[in-house]
């Protein structure tokens, strides 16, 4: 039986993956962002990611239920945001949350045996722009600032991967699914959704480093696989948030 945390797991893919994880017998932890939203199958831990403390509250709160077998990052907010919200640590909402939230957890908690980020087939389409995380200096633009954030995700995984060679680390596209985040109609298979990141978390799929897409290798935009662009990434994350991985 494996012990999994996953965030972003009061409805859609993260709900569906914990209720298949809980099907088969293993230990799950779900994260909610209100008490309200609880989905009440499973222990939860609860807290907005879209602040610094909420972001420490969540991991202080994780750290009682573990030490965790693997911790599923799909908590996300989607691409329909129509202006740039700015949160009390004056972020871009789409960044802290779909960015910062991620990479801060990863460093309050203990390390698990595996890691996942989730990420979008959106990450294909972005030119890093280092210099401007928190769009202040752009005209907002919800899907660009959405896909920005999956592409951080994804340098994200392969720099922890490179870094933590112990600790298989992967990003997965879960696809155009139709979830509240991505709409009635979205093209791909529902069912499909889930299920490369609870494969992943059970370490039924080896290695590390990779991007995956319906449980196969995926395309992934060649400039996440820049080292040099990682490291740098994860400076600014740390400098950002006060906390080094």
């Amino acid at each position: 039986m494996a012990r999994i945390l996953i965030t972003g797991s009061s409805g859609g893919l993260g709900l569906m993956a914990g209720q298949s994880l809980i099907e088969t017998g293993h230990d799950v932890v779900l994260h909610a962002r209100t008490t309200d939203r609880d989905p009440g199958i499973a222990d939860v831990v609860v807290g907005d990611v879209g602040s610094m403390a909420g972001i420490a509250s969540v991991a202080e709160q994780a750290a009682r239920f573990g030490p965790f077998d693997a911790v599923v990052h799909n908590v996300a907010l989607g691409y329909q945001e129509r202006r740039r919200v700015v949160t009390v640590d004056g972020f871009a909402q789409v960044f802290a949350v779909n960015v910062l939230a991620p990479y801060l957890l990863t460093a309050l908690m203990p390390r698990p045996e595996r890691l996942v980020y989730l990420s979008s087939g959106m990450h294909l389409g972005v030119a890093p722009d280092l210099d401007d995380l928190n769009w202040e200096r752009r005209r907002w633009n919800g899907s660009q600032a959405y896909a920005e954030s999956k592409f951080w995700d994804v340098v994200l995984a392969f720099g922890l991967a490179r870094r933590w060679p112990d600790v298989p680390v992967n990003a997965v596209d879960p696809g155009w699914v139709a979830t509240r985040m991505g709409g009635r109609g979205a093209p791909d298979d529902l069912t499909q959704g889930h299920v490369t990141q609870v494969r992943l978390a059970l370490g039924e799929i080896p290695g590390t480093g990779g991007y995956l897409y319906h449980e196969e290798p995926s395309r992934t935009n060649p400039a996440v696989h820049d080292t040099d662009l990682q490291d740098a990434f994860l400076a600014r994350c740390a400098e950002l948030t006060g906390r080094e991985l």
